[in-house]
């Protein structure tokens, strides 16, 4: 599995299991939008929303013009003024537990911390994810619901015979794809996460 260079999510390994690993995640901003349809991975949803996002992170906000990309996925390089930002990874994608809806959501560059434009689109939103605890698991290959379901299921029950840590009340599965569209199946990069808590005494 390969991971592009570029700016991602800081965090602090705690531990390592064969089959999952705990990490302790800074806090982040992100512009999130809720995906269509019921399939959190359908194609043509999962496109719809990325382009979203990305038309607000490469210049269709409140602090430039709307500007072609030379690239999709790595970088936006625009001809006339404006607000440009970096393109980051991961793509992070989250089941809501209240609504059958998937919410698509960018990681924004570290350097805007709480000042960054609002986008044009009503559809996307900017907020802060506070630091937390997360179990996660990585596996190559394209990512489907089903297969989603099925890896959350056994993170779920391999956290169970933890000492330390266990799931957090609530808590929902976020998906991390670290790769661009067109990167070979094999080679991409994807997590699945839970947010866990420690068991009370463990520091």
């Amino acid at each position: 599995m390969s991971v592009p260079d570029l700016e991602t999510v800081p965090f602090r390994l705690l531990k390592r299991e064969v089959e999952y690993e705990i990490r302790e995640v800074e806090s982040y901003y992100v512009a999130e939008t809720t995906m269509p349809g019921r399939s959190g991975f359908d194609f043509n949803g999962s496109s719809q929303s990325f382009n979203v996002l990305a038309s607000y992170l490469f210049g269709k906000n409140t602090r430039s013009e709307q500007m072609e990309m030379t690239t999709p996925v790595f970088t936006r390089k625009g001809e006339t003024g404006g607000e440009k930002m970096d393109m980051t990874t991961p793509v992070i994608t989250k089941k809501s537990a209240d609504e059958d809806k998937w919410k698509m959501s960018f990681v924004m560059p570290a350097k805007y911390g709480p000042d960054l434009p609002q986008a044009k689109d009503p559809s996307v939103t900017i907020k802060e994810v506070p630091s937390k605890i997360i179990a996660v698991v990585a596996f190559p290959g394209l990512v489907s619901d089903d297969d989603i379901s099925k890896r959350e299921s056994r993170l779920r029950e391999v956290l169970q015979k933890d000492t330390q840590y266990r799931v957090k009340e609530n808590s929902v599965v976020e998906v991390a794809q670290y790769n661009p569209p067109f990167t070979l199946p094999f080679t991409r990069r994807n997590e699945v996460a839970l947010e866990v808590e420690r068991l009370g005494g463990i520091s």
